[in-house]
């Protein structure tokens, strides 16, 4: 499964680039997130619930930052076991691109499924596994204008 697509962030390159690597905002973002914890600058540990179907999982694994060129782009793995329910391997090349007072997001991502979710066919899986890329970065998207909105709001209220 690979899908390509870009978000437009009315945020600076350096806030997105920021938030990309906030433990809490990408819990907040990542659907069925439970939870995530940073053990270094490259990595994470994350229990994220997914539901595929009628089949869902509890997935805990890795998170790992490479390729990091900041501000401008990383290279984001994931590997999850779920149990009975199998593993999940995936990744998302981010390429973050000022573009005046906004940035373009631009990902590439790439998952695989094994075990009993890879049973549930292609199409579902690809449909699904869109649909989460998609709402995380529009999650992400939100959260970001929120978090400037805040700091905006902060700046003109000091005296």
């Amino acid at each position: 499964m690979d899908f390509t697509d870009e978000e437009r962030i009315a945020a600076p390159r350096d806030v997105v680039w920021a938030a990309l690597n906030d433990p809490e905002i990408m819990r907040g973002c990542i659907p069925g997130c439970q939870s995530i914890e940073r053990l270094s600058p490259s990595a994470f540990e994350a229990t994220i619930k997914v539901k595929f179907s009628l089949l869902s999982a509890t997935f805990h694994g890795l998170l790992t930052l490479s390729n990091v060129d900041a501000p401008k782009s990383y290279t984001l793995s994931a590997e999850g076991k779920g149990g009975l329910a199998g593993f999940a391997r995936g990744s998302a090349d981010i390429v973050l691109e000022e573009r005046g007072a906004e940035t373009i997001l631009h990902y590439r991502s790439k998952a695989e499924l094994g075990g009993r979710l890879a049973q549930l066919g292609a199409r579902l899986l690809d449909s699904t596994s869109q649909k989460l890329a998609e709402r995380f970065f529009s999650d992400f998207n939100a959260a970001v204008v929120a978090k400037m909105a805040r700091a905006e709001g902060l700046f003109k209220s000091a005296p």
